[in-house]
């Protein structure tokens, strides 16, 4: 290399060596074939770690300063423009990651976010969980689902995404970093903030929301939409509580499990589309299996503590239809996440440090529109919500109530027979012993054995005496989609309306409903401006 700059670089390093700046420093200089005398400053830009081999390799990209220092890293900010007194008014509908970078975004476009939530501050929320953990009482409005930050806030904060050319996914992390997330999320291949940081960061967005004009009102379940005298376009919502809101546009952002959302919608005469969903359970196994499997370790060994709890992913296509883990949750737990007293829903957490005895993932398998035919006389276009109700319904009744959830280890699953004793559960309210082939659908349960015995051909243990399924697991993406138009991202039905994220179908985890909030912000204040 001739010339000095800013150089970015990528460079390989054992894991004993990754974090010394000298090594880093040596192998930068050496992939640019000068001195390291001539390098001035190291800034590391993205980290991920190859286990592929017992020898565990770091891969590093660095920006490097030759002959000359860094410039200042770009810090994000949370300033955002005030509130003009004439700006347009956007109604948010829900508060999650869509309907809260949706408010972000407007108020960088000059539009006023007025957002609703049918559930509480995520303070109050919290103590909201506790009837759930240890009396199964779900509060219906303020729950794992339901209130401010969305079903992410107890879920983890998972934060990686294939979503990259939906939009600016940097900034959707340098937002979180201004508002309190860890920095390492902007390095990390797959980072993630923690159910125990995420209600502060969630706290600090609502703050940036109401010091720049915007509007936040929590208990505010949204039971109409308002009309123009002419029909063809929306002019605000009414709650339950009688409260009215007007607005130069409705952007819904409700999330996967406000079905209530659905049936309003159809009640108003606007079209909705069914689309594919996947349905399962969650597996469990110890920590420390996963670990051994994905860091090559020796019986007894443990994990390096450069090392974090290690992670695994697995997928097939079984006779047309995915079987494939998902929203896996290393050193973490499984929680009750239904909306309604009558269901019993599983889902999976971590907090930031992930350092639960315990592994879980979704274990689920695709569900199709057709598959859902029985239920389609009845239920119509919702026929996917009534599949998802149903196996939520039975799940309790397995359980006997309390949010307890049937369970059955892995090798009993696979042979059809009931547990005589289960293993132990990160899972608190409890679990009991349940024939799980009988509950899911026959269609169901033969790929899940499928897969089971295919992932542990390729990994002995996943199927072995310490994998445990706890059931269900439904609420994996939304099984409806609400129509939008390609061009204005309107409701091809109701001017003025936008669907946006999970909920509306168009997204899929925190960072693509993030930024189809982002995206449908702009379209509205485009409108607004035409």
């Amino acid at each position: 290399m001739s010339g000095d700059g800013v150089v970015m670089v990528d460079v390989i390093l054992p894991m004993e060596k990754a974090g010394d700046e000298k090594a880093r420093r040596a192998a930068a200089a050496a992939r640019l074939g000068i001195s390291p005398s001539r390098i001035r400053e190291l800034r590391l830009v993205k980290e991920s770690i190859d286990s592929r081999q017992k020898k565990i390799l770091f891969q590093l990209r660095l920006l490097a300063g030759v002959d000359e220092p860094l410039p200042p890293e770009h810090l994000p900010s949370r300033d955002y423009p005030p509130v003009r007194g004439a700006a347009p008014v956007a109604l948010i509908v829900g508060f999650g990651p869509a309907g809260m970078f949706a408010a972000l975004r407007c108020l960088e476009l000059g539009v006023k976010p007025v957002v609703l939530e049918r559930g509480k501050d995520v303070s109050s929320r919290r103590f909201d969980l506790a009837p759930i953990m240890r009396q199964g009482r779900v509060i219906e409005d303020s729950n794992y689902c339901f209130g401010e930050g969305g079903a992410g806030t107890f879920s983890d904060g998972k934060l990686f995404t294939r979503a990259t050319k939906r939009g600016p996914v940097r900034d959707v992390y340098e937002t979180f970093v201004a508002h309190g997330a860890p920095r390492e999320i902007l390095t990390d291949a797959h980072p993630h903030i923690g159910s125990n940081l995420l209600p502060n960061v969630v706290k600090a967005i609502r703050k940036s929301i109401l010091q720049a004009g915007g509007e936040i009102h929590f208990n505010a379940r949204v039971e109409h939409l308002l009309r123009s005298a002419d029909g063809r376009r929306v002019r605000g919502v009414a709650c339950a509580d009688g409260r009215e809101f007007e607005a130069n546009a409705v952007l819904l952002a409700t999330g996967h499990s406000a079905r209530d959302v659905y049936r309003m919608l159809l009640a108003d005469g606007l079209v909705l589309e069914q689309k594919p969903f996947a349905v399962g359970v969650r597996i469990e196994h110890p920590q420390t299996l996963v670990d051994a499997r994905q860091y090559h370790l020796n019986p007894g060994q443990k994990r390096s503590n450069q090392l974090p709890a290690a992670r695994y992913s697995v997928t097939a296509t079984i006779r047309d239809r995915g079987v494939h883990s998902f929203c896996m949750c290393p050193g973490g737990f499984i929680v009750p996440a239904a909306t309604e007293n009558d269901e019993v829903v599983v889902n999976g957490m971590s907090l930031a440090r992930r350092d639960s005895p315990f592994a879980n993932s979704g274990f689920v398998v695709s569900v199709h529109p057709e598959d859902t035919e029985s239920f389609r006389r009845e239920h119509g276009v919702l026929a996917g919500v009534a599949y998802q109700k149903a196996l939520e319904t039975a799940s309790c009744r397995a359980g006997g109530g309390m949010q307890k959830a049937p369970a059955q280890k892995v090798p009993d699953f696979l042979k059809g027979r009931v547990s005589s004793s289960l293993l132990p559960t990160s899972y608190h309210p409890g679990i009991i012993p349940h024939p799980l082939h009988e509950l899911l659908p026959a269609e169901i349960v033969w790929r899940m054995r499928e897969g089971l015995r295919m992932f542990d051909h390729k990994w002995r243990g996943f199927a072995g005496e310490s994998a445990q399924l706890i059931g269900c697991e439904t609420r994996t993406s939304s099984p409806v989609r609400i129509p939008r138009d390609e061009r204005t991202l309107e409701h091809p039905g109701l001017e003025g309306l936008y669907p946006c994220g999970e909920g509306a179908g168009y997204a899929g985890g925190i960072v693509s409903a993030a930024l189809d909030g982002r995206r449908c912000a702009e379209a509205l204040a485009r409108q607004m401006q035409d």
